[in-house]
């Protein structure tokens, strides 16, 4: 089961496309982060999401948020997606231990070895303030990342 609203975030860190390591702990008190779960790269789904949170990319920095992608893929293959869509934010690599992140959130699904679609919006505080999960298959429209960030304005004060 998915963690709820208003619940602490777990802190994880991972390694971005590039080899880097990011701590959700690095953003508390500087800046609310949206973590994206997904199941692969260079699925279709997937690439037509992404495909979208790029071109709505100031949705994020115009409002100092954070936006960082999750999968069990590896960061070799997060950087040739990366490089091949021309994605501007952090894809972060939940590769080994396998899952580990998208468990401790409550969304990887076991009998496909792969996180479901699942959005985190967290505060500077790091407490969940909005979720939202889509079916299999089904992608996540922009409109539910507006209302989700909607849900961070009263706590971001």
């Amino acid at each position: 089961m998915a963690l709820e609203n208003d619940t602490f975030a777990p802190d994880f860190e991972l390694s971005n496309q590039f080899g880097e390591k990011v701590r959700l702990s690095q953003f508390r008190g500087v800046k609310p982060v949206v973590l994206v779960f997904y199941p692969l790269a260079f699925s279709g789904v997937c690439t037509s999401e992404f495909c979208a949170l790029e071109d709505n990319i100031a949705l994020f920095r115009d409002n100092s948020i954070e936006l960082l992608g999750i999968s069990v893929d590896s960061k070799s293959a997060l950087r040739a997606w990366s490089e091949e869509k021309g994605f501007d934010f952090n894809l972060l690599a939940d590769f080994w231990p396998h899952g580990e992140v998208a468990k401790e959130y409550g969304v990887f699904l076991e009998g496909k070895g792969f996180s479901n679609r699942a959005t985190f919006v967290i505060d500077t505080h790091g407490i969940i303030r909005a979720s939202f999960i889509t079916a299999p298959g089904e992608p996540r429209s922009i409109e539910a990342y507006r209302a989700a960030l909607e849900e961070l304005e009263p706590a971001r004060v």
